[in-house]
């Protein structure tokens, strides 16, 4: 890049970075062919002490974590100690046979159909807040009693399946996954700032504290939760930059393999590669992924074609690093970069949708003009498609709709397609829903009464209620609050004659679960 162009994108980082003086913050890393071409900070490491965020400033990278796992697991196959197409269970015993086969590889994909961990915690009373180890969260994948899907029928992102492939990696190789990372990639790599602390309390040097906004202003971020394969590492952009190098240059065979894609047993491609999201973004091959902790926003980005590579992190609730990151891109690239499709008119499809059949809504809003969306409570920015539709811009799941009259045509994972209504704008909560209802899957006992939950779980006996709200008819929603955000339940009452009996819940990333009346 010439100075001037260097100059126009360190600025542009400067504007992207600049809302953060004073408050927890952030920093972006963009280098090419393994030279830096700028690194900008703002914003504080820590509020109490102070300290501005640096070069050195390490950050919880979270689910970037899972292309490492993936790395190591690959690395085994390589020395014939594994093989991807092995059954799970060889390696797995504890896991139930569902009746399928359910592969290593199924797990790398997000296709195995696993129901995630964190959401089976958080179903049975624990938010990420609580401390819970990693043999809780072993135990409340191993005693589901479904899948959410038939494995390679369907994709969803779920951590339950890097926490497993981490596990595969410890017992076929004889060491912690944090050893075996460390021996075979960080060291070799002088990624020094980088390791793996399956810890959440443990003092590391030179960590950003994680921070999550609220009413008097910001608050230390809670998280209890064990964490390994699916997303424990410490990193900062250096050593990440450090990675991009070793993908693209001694350990391209690895960048291939990491990016490798499947198709589903219906023919169509899973856009989750291993451990790693593979697209087209305005013309441009991207390979990146997200990481997402209580207080910590990583975003990991490769352009392969054009030997560049974009690292965003943050301490920040509110920071968007994905956004800072094609955005970084974008400054770099210009007129390489095909136009992005503008947005339709977005005011139809304001308001809140269901899918009657499964169940599952979703929420549309604009903002300051700015149309988003919230699935699951979790909010999600909506980008144009070529062809007109809109649709989540977010990387760990697929939404893409269009309104068809009354209705919203909405294509999901390995190309499954629903038609969505519109909900009341006023539903009542269904009748006859009090009472105790029970879970073997979750090990939890809730009580309805009014619009009210409560649970007692494996973990969490008494907490704060759960509310309940009416959507269409024998469906409605739970809210369950967290450390990150409140999670929002689809539920849909079953009957026996006219009396209840039972609760198919929908969360996301947990499809199916069944509460019943003892």
């Amino acid at each position: 890049m010439s100075y001037l162009e260097l100059m126009r994108l360190e600025r542009r980082l400067e504007t992207l970075l600049a809302p953060f003086s004073g408050m927890p913050g952030a920093t972006i890393g963009v280098f090419r062919d393994g030279e830096k071409i700028a690194h900008v900070s703002n914003g504080l490491a820590s509020l109490e002490l102070g300290v501005p965020i640096g070069p050195a400033t390490r950050f919880r990278i979270a689910s970037v974590s899972k292309q490492f796992t993936c790395a190591a697991v690959l690395r085994l196959a390589h020395e014939g100690r594994l093989s991807l197409d092995d059954e799970a269970r060889v390696h797995l015993p504890e896991l139930p046979d569902y009746g399928a086969r359910l592969t290593v590889a199924d797990l790398l994909h997000n296709s195995a159909g696993i129901r995630d961990m964190l959401q089976l915690m958080a179903l049975g009373g624990a938010d990420l807040a609580q401390p819970v180890r990693r043999p809780a969260l072993l135990d409340a994948i191993f005693r589901q009693s479904a899948l959410n899907f038939a494995p390679n029928t369907g994709y969803l992102y779920s951590n339950s399946n890097f926490l497993l492939a981490g596990v595969i990696v410890e017992r076929v190789s004889g060491w912690t996954l944090s050893d075996y990372l460390h021996r075979h990639f960080f060291a070799p790599l002088g990624m020094t700032r980088t390791e793996m602390s399956e810890r959440t309390d443990a003092p590391l040097p030179g960590l950003a504290t994680g921070y999550l906004p609220d009413a008097e202003g910001w608050r230390r971020a809670q998280h209890g939760f064990a964490i390994g394969g699916e997303g424990g590492l410490v990193s900062c952009v250096e050593d990440l930059a450090l990675w991009e190098r070793h993908l693209a240059t001694a350990g391209a065979t690895l960048a291939t393999e990491l990016a490798t894609q499947r198709r589903f047993d219906n023919g169509f491609e899973n856009f989750y590669a291993r451990g790693q999201q593979v697209r087209r973004w305005r013309g441009v091959l991207a390979v990146d992924h997200g990481g997402l902790w209580p207080g910590y926003k990583t975003h990991f980005l490769r352009l392969p074609e054009y030997r560049l590579c974009v690292v965003a992190m943050a301490n920040n609730g509110r920071a968007d690093p994905l956004g800072m990151a094609y955005d970084a891109a974008a400054a770099v690239l210009g007129d390489a970069l095909t136009a992005q499709p503008a947005l339709p008119d977005v005011s139809p499809f304001v308001g809140r949708w269901f899918d009657p059949d499964e169940p599952q809504s979703v929420d549309f809003e604009i903002a300051d003009g700015v149309l988003s969306g919230r699935a699951g409570g979790v909010p999600f920015a909506v980008e144009a498609t070529t062809d007109g539709r809109i649709a989540a811009r977010h990387g760990s799941f697929l939404f893409a709709c269009r309104r068809e009259g009354d209705l919203l045509h909405v294509e999901q994972d390995a190309g499954r397609v629903s038609y969505w209504h519109r909900a009341p704008s006023a539903a009542p909560i269904p009748d006859g829903l009090d009472g105790t209802y029970v879970s073997s899957d979750l090990a939890a006992t809730w009580r309805v009464a009014g619009d009210q939950v409560r649970v007692a779980g494996p973990v969490v006996r008494t907490q704060e209620p759960w509310s309940l709200s009416g959507l269409a008819g024998d469906i409605f929603r739970i809210e369950v609050p967290g450390a990150l955000y409140r999670t929002v339940l689809d539920v849909r009452a079953q009957r026996q004659g006219t009396h209840v009996r039972r609760l198919c819940v929908h969360a996301g990333r947990v499809r199916g679960i069944v509460m019943e009346k003892p």
